[in-house]
């Protein structure tokens, strides 16, 4: 799948790795269930990143954030705007200045918002154009209220 960050496509990294399943040498995104289960040896990883669903209640991540270089928003359906509220407390509450991406079913219409409440990666399906997904980023030159990009 496509992946966009920083307003170019560039080559994915990171793998997502299932609760059950063994961890790559490097860049294992893992569930927050996991982390929660083998946190102390996971901690020890120099590049992990946390997925984590909408229903999270982020304060409850926050102590361990240091341990992330990348934290997945997971949207799982495009009227859910609880990954924009995560991102926004991410950035601007609590300081995390790793990667911030999204995953699951977004619309390219809500990049432009999505990108200014923190988010600078976006895993895009098949079917989306990239290149138009970058455009959007840019669809507005007047803003109402501050962004944390």
């Amino acid at each position: 799948m496509p992946l966009i960050k920083n307003k170019a496509v560039t080559q994915d990294s990171w793998t997502f790795i299932a609760d059950d399943a063994a961890l790559n040498d490097d860049f294992n995104i893992v569930s927050l269930a996991r982390w929660n289960q083998d946190r102390d040896a996971l901690s020890q990883l120099k590049n992990l990143g946390l997925r984590l669903e909408s229903d999270v209640i982020i304060e409850e991540i926050v102590a361990d954030l240091s341990h992330f270089s990348l934290i997945e928003l997971f949207i799982p359906v495009f009227t859910d705007g609880r990954a924009f509220t995560h991102a926004r407390l991410l950035r601007s509450r609590y300081g995390f200045t790793g990667d911030i991406r999204v995953n699951g079913d977004f619309m390219l219409d809500q990049i432009f918002y999505l990108n200014r409440v923190g988010i600078s990666s976006y895993v895009l399906d098949e079917k989306d154009d990239a290149e138009k997904a970058i455009a959007v980023m840019d669809d507005f030159s007047d803003f109402y209220q501050e962004s944390v990009a």
